[in-house]
Formats: C-alpha cells, sequence, structure tokens
C-alpha cells in the first residue's frame, strides 16, 4: 500500500514540474519577443543619416511587366508534371528575374502576389489549382490536366 502511495504523490509531483516548465517556457516567449522589440526601439535610436539603413519599400508591380509572372509560372509548371506550389512558383519567379532568392521577404511577396494572381488565372480556367501540399497551394498547368 505504501509503494501506491508513494508512486501517486511522485506522479502528482511530476504533473507539478511539468506544468511549471510549461509556464516557463511560455514566459521566456514572451520575454524574447520583448527583447526583440527592445533591439528594434535601440537600433531605432542609433540611426544616422545613412539612407542604405532602411532601404525604401518597392511595390511588386514595379517589378514585373504586365503578364511576364504569369508567364514565367506557366512555364515552371510545363516542366513540372506534377505541378508545383506557390512557395516553388515564387522561387523560381524570383531566380528568372535574376533577384536574390534568398531574400525571404521578397519571396513572401512574390508569394502573395502569386496566390491573387493565380487564382483569377484559375477562374478564368487558364490554370489549375490542385489541392495543397504541406499546407501551401498547389499549382498544375492548364485545364485538367
Amino acid at each position: 500500500m505504501a509503494d501506491v502511495q508513494i508512486i501517486l504523490k511522485l506522479t502528482a509531483e511530476r504533473h507539478r514540474i511539468e506544468g511549471y516548465i510549461e509556464s516557463l517556457e511560455g514566459k521566456i516567449a514572451d520575454a524574447k519577443r520583448d527583447l526583440i522589440h527592445v533591439n528594434a526601439t535601440i537600433r531605432l535610436f542609433q540611426i544616422q543619416d545613412d539612407p542604405k539603413q532602411f532601404p525604401a519599400h518597392m511595390g511588386l508591380f514595379r517589378l514585373f511587366k504586365r503578364g511576364e509572372c504569369f508567364a514565367l509560372c506557366q512555364k515552371a509548371l510545363e516542366a513540372a508534371p506534377d505541378g508545383l506550389d506557390t512557395r516553388e512558383l515564387a522561387v523560381y519567379c524570383v531566380k528568372a528575374k535574376g533577384m536574390d532568392a534568398g531574400d525571404k521577404v521578397l519571396r513572401n511577396a512574390v508569394c502573395k502576389l502569386l496566390v491573387k494572381l493565380l487564382t483569377l488565372r484559375e477562374l478564368r480556367g487558364q490554370i489549375t489549382g490542385a489541392g495543397k501540399r504541406k499546407g501551401v497551394r498547389l499549382w498544375i498547368s492548364g485545364r485538367g490536366a
């Protein structure tokens, strides 16, 4: 009987400690977010007169000519019979324009542009959406391909 009580007490203590660890992990995540904001604020106050520290924002509509983005997507999809997801198409478009495919902000912006563009083209029947792969929209060239 004593063994059962010991096991129950130790199990309860384990659950208490696990809960405490989870609450501390949440506090650590909050502290890391706060630290990021403090560092960003410090950076703002340390700015000199160098305009390169904060590059100007540029609209994506200036990066691609009219219809160029969709033409690039069609070319990429024709080479991939299984289809490509939006992220892969964004990387292809960025590389085709000779830009840095490692720039995550640029890739994400192109992804958002492609989602809008390809969804409209799907409604017109020019491209086929083939579900999702790893949470990202999958595209196949042409109608019912």
